[in-house]
Protein backbone atom coordinates (compact mmCIF):
# COMPACT_ATOMS: atom_id res chain seq x y z
CA UNK A 1 0.00 0.00 0.00
CA UNK A 2 1.33 3.40 -0.95
CA UNK A 3 0.36 4.93 2.40
CA UNK A 4 2.39 2.37 4.31
CA UNK A 5 5.42 2.99 2.11
CA UNK A 6 5.11 6.78 2.54
CA UNK A 7 4.99 6.36 6.32
CA UNK A 8 8.01 4.04 6.25
CA UNK A 9 10.08 6.37 4.04
CA UNK A 10 9.25 9.37 6.21
CA UNK A 11 10.34 7.36 9.24
CA UNK A 12 13.70 6.89 7.55
CA UNK A 13 14.26 10.58 6.98
CA UNK A 14 12.50 11.38 3.69
CA UNK A 15 10.23 14.42 3.46
CA UNK A 16 6.54 13.87 2.81
CA UNK A 17 6.80 15.27 -0.71
CA UNK A 18 9.76 13.04 -1.59
CA UNK A 19 8.21 9.95 0.02
CA UNK A 20 4.87 10.57 -1.73
CA UNK A 21 6.52 10.97 -5.14
CA UNK A 22 8.72 7.89 -4.73
CA UNK A 23 5.88 5.68 -3.44
CA UNK A 24 3.59 6.84 -6.25
CA UNK A 25 6.20 6.02 -8.91
CA UNK A 26 6.84 2.59 -7.39
CA UNK A 27 3.11 1.87 -7.21
CA UNK A 28 2.73 2.80 -10.88
CA UNK A 29 5.55 0.42 -11.82
CA UNK A 30 3.91 -2.39 -9.85
CA UNK A 31 0.40 -1.83 -11.17
CA UNK A 32 -0.94 -5.10 -12.54
CA UNK A 33 1.59 -7.26 -10.66
CA UNK A 34 0.23 -9.88 -8.26
CA UNK A 35 3.36 -10.36 -6.16
CA UNK A 36 6.72 -8.74 -5.47
CA UNK A 37 9.57 -9.94 -3.26
CA UNK A 38 10.96 -7.84 -0.42
CA UNK A 39 14.42 -7.68 -2.00
CA UNK A 40 12.99 -6.49 -5.31
CA UNK A 41 10.91 -3.85 -3.54
CA UNK A 42 13.95 -2.72 -1.54
CA UNK A 43 15.90 -2.38 -4.79
CA UNK A 44 13.16 -0.21 -6.27
CA UNK A 45 13.24 2.02 -3.18
CA UNK A 46 17.04 2.27 -3.37
CA UNK A 47 16.74 3.30 -7.02
CA UNK A 48 14.48 6.19 -6.00
CA UNK A 49 16.96 7.32 -3.32
CA UNK A 50 20.56 7.51 -4.59
CA UNK A 51 21.51 8.99 -1.22
CA UNK A 52 21.07 6.29 1.39
CA UNK A 53 18.15 6.57 3.78
CA UNK A 54 18.66 6.16 7.49
CA UNK A 55 18.78 2.58 8.74
CA UNK A 56 16.20 3.11 11.43
CA UNK A 57 13.31 5.46 12.19
CA UNK A 58 14.16 8.95 13.37
CA UNK A 59 14.18 9.30 17.14
CA UNK A 60 12.65 12.74 17.58
CA UNK A 61 11.30 13.46 21.02
CA UNK A 62 10.75 9.84 22.12
CA UNK A 63 10.78 10.99 25.72
CA UNK A 64 7.51 12.93 25.32
CA UNK A 65 4.53 11.09 26.79
CA UNK A 66 0.89 12.02 26.18
CA UNK A 67 -1.17 11.86 29.36
CA UNK A 68 -4.87 12.15 30.07
CA UNK A 69 -5.93 8.70 28.91
CA UNK A 70 -5.95 5.44 30.81
CA UNK A 71 -2.17 5.44 30.74
CA UNK A 72 0.53 7.62 29.16
CA UNK A 73 1.42 6.88 25.54
CA UNK A 74 4.42 8.03 23.45
CA UNK A 75 3.82 11.13 21.37
CA UNK A 76 3.66 10.27 17.67
CA UNK A 77 3.79 12.90 14.95
CA UNK A 78 2.35 10.35 12.54
CA UNK A 79 -0.65 9.60 14.75
CA UNK A 80 -1.25 13.31 15.30
CA UNK A 81 -0.99 14.06 11.56
CA UNK A 82 -3.46 11.26 10.81
CA UNK A 83 -5.96 12.71 13.28
CA UNK A 84 -5.69 16.11 11.57
CA UNK A 85 -6.96 14.62 8.30
CA UNK A 86 -10.47 14.67 9.78
CA UNK A 87 -10.38 18.45 9.27
CA UNK A 88 -10.55 17.80 5.48
CA UNK A 89 -7.03 19.01 4.74
CA UNK A 90 -4.33 17.64 2.44
CA UNK A 91 -1.98 14.97 3.87
CA UNK A 92 1.03 17.22 3.34
CA UNK A 93 -0.71 20.01 5.25
CA UNK A 94 -1.42 17.61 8.11
CA UNK A 95 2.21 16.52 8.09
CA UNK A 96 3.47 20.12 8.20
CA UNK A 97 1.18 20.96 11.13
CA UNK A 98 2.25 17.78 12.94
CA UNK A 99 5.90 18.62 12.37
CA UNK A 100 5.42 22.15 13.74
CA UNK A 101 3.69 20.84 16.86
CA UNK A 102 6.39 18.22 17.36
CA UNK A 103 9.08 20.91 17.11
CA UNK A 104 7.24 23.08 19.64
CA UNK A 105 6.96 20.20 22.11
CA UNK A 106 10.63 19.28 21.71
CA UNK A 107 11.65 22.92 22.18
CA UNK A 108 9.69 23.09 25.46
CA UNK A 109 11.71 20.22 26.84
CA UNK A 110 8.77 18.78 28.80
CA UNK A 111 8.56 15.03 29.27
CA UNK A 112 4.73 15.04 29.34
CA UNK A 113 1.90 16.79 27.55
CA UNK A 114 -1.79 16.53 28.44
CA UNK A 115 -4.02 15.12 25.70
CA UNK A 116 -6.39 18.09 26.03
CA UNK A 117 -3.46 20.50 25.71
CA UNK A 118 -2.21 18.66 22.63
CA UNK A 119 -5.63 18.96 20.99
CA UNK A 120 -5.80 22.66 21.85
CA UNK A 121 -2.33 23.15 20.40
CA UNK A 122 -3.40 21.34 17.23
CA UNK A 123 -6.52 23.50 16.88
CA UNK A 124 -4.50 26.67 17.48
CA UNK A 125 -1.90 25.68 14.88
CA UNK A 126 -4.57 24.76 12.33
CA UNK A 127 -6.33 28.09 12.86
CA UNK A 128 -3.13 30.06 12.44
CA UNK A 129 -2.05 28.14 9.34
CA UNK A 130 -5.33 27.29 7.61
CA UNK A 131 -8.10 29.34 9.16
CA UNK A 132 -10.91 29.24 11.70
CA UNK A 133 -13.19 26.86 9.78
CA UNK A 134 -10.50 24.19 9.44
CA UNK A 135 -9.70 24.43 13.14
CA UNK A 136 -13.42 24.26 13.92
CA UNK A 137 -13.81 21.06 11.90
CA UNK A 138 -10.92 19.45 13.76
CA UNK A 139 -12.29 20.50 17.15
CA UNK A 140 -15.78 19.24 16.24
CA UNK A 141 -14.40 15.82 15.36
CA UNK A 142 -12.30 15.57 18.54
CA UNK A 143 -15.31 16.57 20.66
CA UNK A 144 -17.43 13.97 18.87
CA UNK A 145 -14.94 11.23 19.78
CA UNK A 146 -15.73 11.91 23.45
CA UNK A 147 -19.50 11.92 22.86
CA UNK A 148 -21.94 9.10 23.60
CA UNK A 149 -23.71 8.92 20.23
CA UNK A 150 -22.21 7.19 17.18
CA UNK A 151 -21.71 8.61 13.71
CA UNK A 152 -23.78 7.06 10.91
CA UNK A 153 -22.53 8.21 7.49
CA UNK A 154 -24.83 7.23 4.61
CA UNK A 155 -23.53 7.47 1.03
CA UNK A 156 -26.17 6.98 -1.64
CA UNK A 157 -25.63 6.90 -5.39
CA UNK A 158 -26.01 4.96 -8.61
CA UNK A 159 -23.78 2.07 -9.63
CA UNK A 160 -20.22 3.04 -10.49
CA UNK A 161 -20.07 6.56 -9.03
CA UNK A 162 -17.29 5.60 -6.58
CA UNK A 163 -19.27 5.28 -3.32
CA UNK A 164 -17.34 2.34 -1.89
CA UNK A 165 -13.91 3.81 -2.68
CA UNK A 166 -14.93 7.09 -1.06
CA UNK A 167 -16.33 5.24 1.97
CA UNK A 168 -13.02 3.42 2.49
CA UNK A 169 -10.96 6.61 2.14
CA UNK A 170 -13.17 8.58 4.54
CA UNK A 171 -13.16 5.69 7.02
CA UNK A 172 -9.36 5.67 6.96
CA UNK A 173 -9.14 9.39 7.68
CA UNK A 174 -11.69 9.23 10.49
CA UNK A 175 -10.45 5.96 11.96
CA UNK A 176 -13.81 4.22 11.48
CA UNK A 177 -13.68 0.42 11.28
CA UNK A 178 -17.34 -0.20 10.47
CA UNK A 179 -17.72 0.12 6.69
CA UNK A 180 -20.25 -1.87 4.69
CA UNK A 181 -22.36 -1.60 1.56
CA UNK A 182 -25.86 -2.53 0.53
CA UNK A 183 -24.25 -4.83 -2.05
CA UNK A 184 -23.04 -6.98 0.86
CA UNK A 185 -26.47 -6.84 2.48
CA UNK A 186 -28.11 -7.82 -0.80
CA UNK A 187 -25.74 -10.76 -1.18
CA UNK A 188 -26.73 -12.11 2.25
CA UNK A 189 -30.40 -11.67 1.38
CA UNK A 190 -29.86 -13.56 -1.89
CA UNK A 191 -28.73 -16.60 0.09
CA UNK A 192 -31.78 -16.42 2.34
CA UNK A 193 -34.36 -15.52 -0.33
CA UNK A 194 -34.32 -17.35 -3.64
CA UNK A 195 -35.09 -15.75 -7.01
CA UNK A 196 -38.53 -17.30 -7.06
CA UNK A 197 -39.41 -15.41 -3.84
CA UNK A 198 -37.71 -12.04 -4.36
CA UNK A 199 -36.43 -11.81 -7.95
CA UNK A 200 -35.48 -8.13 -7.66
CA UNK A 201 -32.46 -8.76 -5.40
CA UNK A 202 -31.04 -11.35 -7.78
CA UNK A 203 -30.20 -8.75 -10.41
CA UNK A 204 -28.17 -5.55 -10.54
CA UNK A 205 -29.89 -2.25 -9.84
CA UNK A 206 -29.81 -1.29 -13.51
CA UNK A 207 -31.24 -4.52 -14.93
CA UNK A 208 -33.69 -5.50 -12.20
CA UNK A 209 -36.48 -4.56 -14.64
CA UNK A 210 -35.62 -7.70 -16.60
CA UNK A 211 -36.68 -9.99 -13.73
CA UNK A 212 -39.34 -8.03 -11.81
CA UNK A 213 -42.79 -9.12 -12.94
CA UNK A 214 -45.09 -6.31 -14.05
CA UNK A 215 -42.35 -3.67 -14.26
CA UNK A 216 -42.80 -3.48 -18.03
CA UNK A 217 -46.23 -1.93 -17.46
CA UNK A 218 -44.76 0.90 -15.37
CA UNK A 219 -44.14 4.38 -16.77
CA UNK A 220 -40.43 3.74 -16.29
CA UNK A 221 -39.64 0.02 -15.88
CA UNK A 222 -36.01 0.69 -14.89
CA UNK A 223 -36.93 2.99 -11.99
CA UNK A 224 -39.90 0.90 -10.89
CA UNK A 225 -37.80 -2.28 -10.61
CA UNK A 226 -34.90 -0.39 -9.05
CA UNK A 227 -37.16 0.97 -6.32
CA UNK A 228 -38.58 -2.52 -5.71
CA UNK A 229 -35.08 -3.82 -5.19
CA UNK A 230 -34.02 -0.87 -3.01
CA UNK A 231 -37.14 -1.20 -0.83
CA UNK A 232 -36.25 -4.81 -0.05
CA UNK A 233 -32.54 -4.25 0.59
CA UNK A 234 -33.19 -1.12 2.66
CA UNK A 235 -34.80 -3.34 5.30
CA UNK A 236 -31.38 -4.88 5.88
CA UNK A 237 -29.73 -1.47 5.72
CA UNK A 238 -31.99 -0.12 8.46
CA UNK A 239 -31.19 -3.20 10.57
CA UNK A 240 -27.45 -2.45 10.18
CA UNK A 241 -28.02 1.13 11.31
CA UNK A 242 -30.06 0.02 14.33
CA UNK A 243 -27.38 -2.44 15.36
CA UNK A 244 -24.63 0.18 15.08
CA UNK A 245 -26.66 2.57 17.25
CA UNK A 246 -27.38 -0.10 19.84
CA UNK A 247 -23.68 -0.95 20.06
CA UNK A 248 -22.65 2.73 19.90
CA UNK A 249 -20.43 1.94 16.91
CA UNK A 250 -19.58 4.36 14.11
CA UNK A 251 -20.76 3.14 10.72
CA UNK A 252 -20.29 4.13 7.08
CA UNK A 253 -22.94 2.57 4.86
CA UNK A 254 -22.90 3.03 1.09
CA UNK A 255 -24.97 1.68 -1.77
CA UNK A 256 -27.71 2.17 -4.32
CA UNK A 257 -30.27 0.99 -1.75
CA UNK A 258 -29.33 3.82 0.62
CA UNK A 259 -32.15 5.80 -0.89
CA UNK A 260 -33.56 9.10 0.43
CA UNK A 261 -37.13 8.41 1.45
CA UNK A 262 -36.56 4.71 2.10
CA UNK A 263 -34.10 5.51 4.90
CA UNK A 264 -35.27 8.34 7.14
CA UNK A 265 -32.23 9.93 8.81
CA UNK A 266 -34.47 12.00 11.09
CA UNK A 267 -35.74 8.95 12.97
CA UNK A 268 -32.23 8.31 14.31
CA UNK A 269 -31.44 11.94 15.18
CA UNK A 270 -31.91 11.56 18.94
CA UNK A 271 -29.69 8.45 19.08
CA UNK A 272 -26.93 9.10 16.55
CA UNK A 273 -25.20 11.75 14.48
CA UNK A 274 -26.46 10.95 10.98
CA UNK A 275 -24.90 12.43 7.86
CA UNK A 276 -26.73 11.57 4.62
CA UNK A 277 -25.05 12.36 1.29
CA UNK A 278 -25.65 11.46 -2.34
CA UNK A 279 -22.56 10.73 -4.46
CA UNK A 280 -22.99 11.43 -8.18
CA UNK A 281 -21.05 11.93 -11.38
CA UNK A 282 -22.96 14.69 -13.09
CA UNK A 283 -21.12 14.73 -16.43
CA UNK A 284 -21.97 11.78 -18.68
CA UNK A 285 -18.52 11.88 -20.29
CA UNK A 286 -16.85 11.53 -16.89
CA UNK A 287 -19.19 8.64 -16.08
CA UNK A 288 -18.47 6.68 -19.26
CA UNK A 289 -14.77 7.52 -19.03
CA UNK A 290 -14.60 5.99 -15.57
CA UNK A 291 -16.24 2.79 -16.81
CA UNK A 292 -13.87 2.59 -19.77
CA UNK A 293 -10.91 2.98 -17.43
CA UNK A 294 -12.23 0.19 -15.25
CA UNK A 295 -12.70 -2.00 -18.31
CA UNK A 296 -9.01 -1.56 -19.16
CA UNK A 297 -7.60 -2.00 -15.66
CA UNK A 298 -9.96 -4.12 -13.57
CA UNK A 299 -10.19 -7.90 -13.66
CA UNK A 300 -12.54 -8.71 -10.79
CA UNK A 301 -15.62 -6.59 -11.47
CA UNK A 302 -17.31 -6.57 -14.88
CA UNK A 303 -17.17 -2.87 -15.86
CA UNK A 304 -18.23 -3.67 -19.41
CA UNK A 305 -21.70 -4.32 -17.97
CA UNK A 306 -21.71 -0.76 -16.68
CA UNK A 307 -20.87 0.54 -20.14
CA UNK A 308 -23.59 -1.58 -21.70
CA UNK A 309 -26.14 -0.33 -19.19
CA UNK A 310 -25.01 3.31 -18.99
CA UNK A 311 -28.40 4.63 -20.07
CA UNK A 312 -30.22 2.77 -17.27
CA UNK A 313 -27.58 3.80 -14.72
CA UNK A 314 -27.97 7.46 -15.69
CA UNK A 315 -31.75 7.20 -15.34
CA UNK A 316 -31.32 5.75 -11.86
CA UNK A 317 -28.88 8.54 -11.00
CA UNK A 318 -31.39 11.17 -12.19
CA UNK A 319 -34.02 9.56 -9.96
CA UNK A 320 -31.67 9.59 -6.95
CA UNK A 321 -30.83 13.24 -7.60
CA UNK A 322 -34.53 14.10 -7.70
CA UNK A 323 -34.95 12.37 -4.32
CA UNK A 324 -31.92 14.23 -2.98
CA UNK A 325 -33.58 17.52 -3.89
CA UNK A 326 -36.93 16.40 -2.49
CA UNK A 327 -35.46 15.30 0.86
CA UNK A 328 -32.80 18.02 1.05
CA UNK A 329 -29.83 15.64 0.92
CA UNK A 330 -26.51 17.26 -0.14
CA UNK A 331 -24.84 16.02 -3.33
CA UNK A 332 -21.13 15.32 -3.80
CA UNK A 333 -20.11 15.48 -7.48
CA UNK A 334 -17.34 12.88 -7.64
CA UNK A 335 -15.17 14.24 -10.44
CA UNK A 336 -11.93 14.50 -8.46
CA UNK A 337 -11.57 11.69 -5.89
CA UNK A 338 -9.41 13.56 -3.34
CA UNK A 339 -11.65 16.62 -3.55
CA UNK A 340 -14.70 14.39 -2.97
CA UNK A 341 -13.08 12.86 0.11
CA UNK A 342 -12.44 16.32 1.52
CA UNK A 343 -15.99 17.38 0.68
CA UNK A 344 -17.45 14.42 2.58
CA UNK A 345 -15.19 15.11 5.55
CA UNK A 346 -16.33 18.73 5.57
CA UNK A 347 -19.97 17.65 5.53
CA UNK A 348 -19.33 15.28 8.45
CA UNK A 349 -17.45 17.72 10.66
CA UNK A 350 -19.71 20.69 9.84
CA UNK A 351 -22.76 18.57 10.70
CA UNK A 352 -21.19 17.53 14.01
CA UNK A 353 -20.28 21.14 14.78
CA UNK A 354 -23.81 22.39 14.07
CA UNK A 355 -25.46 19.57 15.99
CA UNK A 356 -23.25 20.19 19.00
CA UNK A 357 -24.39 23.84 18.96
CA UNK A 358 -28.02 22.91 18.42
CA UNK A 359 -28.11 24.60 15.00
CA UNK A 360 -30.22 23.46 12.07
CA UNK A 361 -28.49 21.40 9.41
Amino acid sequence: MRGIMIHSLMGRGASFETAFQAASQIRDKLRGSDRIGRDELAAMVAEQFPDALEDRPLAVGPEIQVTGGREPSPFSKGVLSASLLAAAIEPEQAHEVGREIEAALVARGDAFVERAELRALAAETLERRLGVRVAGRYSAWREFLDAERPLILLLAGAAGVGKSSLAQAVAHRLGIAGVTSTDAIRQVMRIMLGPELVPAIHASSYDAHKVVAGSEQADDPVIDAFRAQAATVSVGARAMIERAIEENTNLILDGVAVLPGLIDAAQYADRAHVVFLVVATLEEKAFSGRFEKRARGASGRPPHRYLGNLSAILRIQDHILELAEQYDVPIVDNVDFDASVRSILRHVTETLRKQSRGEGI
